[in-house]
């Protein structure tokens, strides 16, 4: 006897899909246009949507999808200026999302290996999902005259003298760097002899850094299995032992992840725990501590001591928690205000203070491109008073001949070495410790390492000892 099936509809045909796995991923440049408009547009972080984004997309278009994210937000300026080229007016409303989705196109025909007519095609084809579909002749032509300008561009690359008969256009300042122009001004006031090759370092990709748990396997041990699982190693940090490898690769790849024999982390960022240096039993707090990297490290260096995390926001708080325990490692985690210890402290007292100060994070740009958007001028100087004013009351849980270590993610000099000259002419107990065997700048209030100096991040640090009461 036979069996005979009924006709199904669309709707229990979508049904029974979801119910053997076979789910529609959305389209990949819809997704970056969208998360690009959050991230731009609406202030948020790339951190928080770029995760959320690529949830929706298919396996093998996610890293396309933080290609496309990153890329846009590298060359912003750049890409703009491109769009608003062939455009009468900008778009506005409703329509926005399809900017960004003209300066993803952009973005591929300039710096992508994508084949242009795909790039154009797929690109156009992502205006249905955004409910922009009469936008798709608009996105279309701008797309082919870009196209048509850069294969222009390229064939008169190399003109013969004769054909020269104007000088070509000086693109503005944010357009030509890629940066905003606060940011531009601030740099090149503080590094008048560095500050293009800033910009430039701020343009490319960031390296990975390793950072060996030491507590099962040394450097050299590490760099063995490293070899043997053909990851190769561009160079290692004398200082930190930390690994630079030649190119990225997922952590899952990394010998022992899973079992906390090695973690991710910058080479800048490994030097905390060199600088700090506590010994058995020593009370240790590290202030603004998520995501935990340096906790970690401190506790890798020296099991041994009594570590005190804190944070202000839970959710990165349990981002410390989970460092904790893949590393097998324990710490005490507070949830609280670092500027209000008198809420939180219970007149508990530190041998050794690590502040990782809240900070512009202008020295991890190449990390993070939508610092250039998210930060303005104005938090600058906002930003100094926060950092201040965490200094003046951390200062006061730290013991007397003990030592803090403060520490930022910026190269701005007023939240740097302006900062600690202020902190230490305000009081007489703060002795800097020289770190002139590290900085190129022997008479240097501190060490400020610039962006991919021996290819790390852009970093401060500056050691203070409180000196006992007269």
């Amino acid at each position: 006897m036979y069996l005979m099936l009924a006709p199904i509809g669309l709707a229990q045909v979508r049904l029974l899909q979801v119910n053997i796995g076979m789910t529609t991923h959305a389209n990949v440049r819809a997704l970056a246009a969208k998360c690009l408009y959050k991230v731009v547009d609406g202030g948020r972080s790339l951190s928080d949507e770029l995760p959320q984004a690529q949830s929706k997309a298919a396996i093998k278009d996610k890293g396309l999808l933080q290609e496309l994210c990153y890329g846009v937000l590298r060359y912003l300026p750049e890409l703009e200026y491109e769009v608003r080229t062939f455009i009468s007016k900008p778009l506005k409303g409703k329509q926005r999302v399809c900017h960004f989705l003209m300066l993803v196109g952009v973005y591929q025909l300039k710096y992508l290996r994508i084949p242009d007519h795909a790039a154009v095609s797929e690109t156009v084809a992502a205006c249905k999902p955004l409910k922009n579909f009469h936008l798709k002749g608009l996105i279309n032509g701008v797309l082919r005259s870009v196209q048509r300008a850069s294969q222009k561009s390229a064939s008169q690359e190399n003109p013969a003298p004769e054909s020269i008969t104007q000088a070509p256009y000086n693109k503005p300042a944010p357009v030509k760097y890629n940066h905003p122009s606060w940011f531009i001004d601030k740099v090149r006031s503080a590094y008048p002899e560095k500050w293009q090759q800033i910009l430039a370092e701020n343009q490319q990709k960031p390296p990975m850094w390793l950072r060996v748990n030491q507590r099962h396997h040394s450097v050299e041990q590490y760099l063995e299995k490293l070899a043997q699982a053909e990851i190769a190693v561009a160079q290692t940090d004398a200082q930190s032992g930390g690994i630079l490898l030649t190119k990225a690769v997922d952590v899952e790849l990394l010998p022992g992840f899973d079992l906390g024999h090695v973690s991710v982390q910058d080479g800048a960022a490994q030097q905390a725990g060199i600088l700090l240096n506590p010994n058995n039993g020593d009370q240790v707090l590290d202030c603004c501590a998520a995501p935990g990297g340096k906790t970690c490290h401190l506790l890798e260096l020296n099991p041994n001591i009594d570590m005190t995390a804190l944070d202000v926001d839970q959710n990165r708080l349990d981002r410390v928690q989970e460092n904790l325990t893949r590393l097998k490692l324990d710490a005490k985690l507070i949830c609280a205000d670092a500027s209000q210890p008198e809420n939180w402290a219970q007149a508990q007292s530190f041998n050794h203070i690590l502040l990782d100060a809240p900070c512009s994070a202008t020295g991890v740009i190449r990390r993070h491109p939508d610092i250039k958007w998210l930060r303005k001028a104005a938090d600058i100087a906002e930003l100094v008073e926060l950092q201040q004013q965490i200094l003046v009351k951390i200062w006061s849980l730290l013991k007397p001949g003990g030592t803090l270590l403060y520490a930022t993610c910026s190269i701005l000099p007023e939240e740097n070495e302006q900062q600690i000259a202020r902190f230490i002419d305000q009081h007489d107990d703060a002795k800097l410790i020289s770190l002139s065997q590290y900085s190129a700048d022997e008479n240097a209030l501190g060490w400020q390492i610039l962006p991919n100096t021996q290819g790390m991040d852009g970093f401060y640090y500056a050691k203070l000892e409180k000196q006992p009461s007269a």
